[in-house]
């Protein structure tokens, strides 16, 4: 993927900045949609969803691939993603439901 070109090391920092500000709102609503399917298991047994991960880590490496983003760390950080939201989910259904 080609980005302008930066005139200092400050200004690619601030691009960077504003990347992570970006990055942290979509991760914000990626795990408000977890908290969600977390309310759509029955049981904690089905939160990992093995076949769904690989689902996804596949589908993140053809889309890095496509946007020329290195797919071995693409996977890396899903990876770790999928974790965090493995285990969001997880301690949803230890939580006693309300009453």
């Amino acid at each position: 993927m080609e980005v302008p070109a930066s005139a200092s090391l400050q200004e690619v920092r601030e691009r960077i900045d504003r990347l992570d500000t970006q990055i942290v709102r979509l991760l914000a609503e990626r795990f408000a949609y977890a908290r969600q399917a977390a309310a759509f298991k029955a049981t904690a047994a089905q939160v990992p969803a093995p076949e769904r991960a690989e689902r996804v880590i596949r589908n993140v490496r053809q889309m890095a691939v496509d946007s020329g983003a290195p797919p071995d760390a693409v996977e890396q950080v899903y990876r770790a993603l999928i974790g965090a939201m493995i285990a969001i989910e997880l301690e949803l259904h230890d939580k006693p439901s309300n009453p």
